[in-house]
């Protein structure tokens, strides 16, 4: 298993779904959210610079596919991972895998950015942040 990505497993439970039985579109990208916890849980070095609240990692895009439906009962895991690093942005590629036949469910890639808190603007990524970030990409 590749340690640059991040694997958590999650419960669909009935809060989860919509009226046709089915997760709810929009639940998705909660549980996408919970996986971006977990990677950076996952690595403290990168979140202890955003602990100062001078910076931090606010998502501009996100574009998922959803791929099959996913119910009540099944248990979902999604995978995060780096992808890509630019010169203001970043992304990280996510998708969410149905434990018992391992469906690809979704698939999601969201772009963030360093933002400087004070002046809400997006700030290049400097070569400390990058270093750190440089060894956990993993391409698509």
């Amino acid at each position: 298993m590749d340690s640059r990505i991040t694997h958590t497993t999650l419960r669909v439970r009935g809060f989860h779904l919509d009226g046709y039985g089915h997760v709810n579109n929009a639940r998705y990208l909660e549980f996408m959210e919970e996986g971006r916890w977990a990677y950076f849980d996952e690595r403290p070095e990168l979140t202890r610079r955003l602990g100062t609240g001078e910076v931090a990692f606010v998502a501009v895009n996100l574009n998922i596919d959803y791929r099959a439906a996913a119910v009540a009962g099944d248990d979902l895991e999604v995978t995060t991972r780096l992808s890509a690093i630019g010169g203001r942005s970043a992304r990280m590629t996510q998708e969410i895998f149905r434990v018992a036949d391992g469906a690809l469910v979704t698939t999601a890639t969201l772009t963030f950015v360093m933002l400087d808190v004070k002046s809400n603007q997006a700030v290049p990524i400097d070569d400390a942040m990058r270093e750190l970030m440089m060894p956990l990409v993993v391409e698509a």
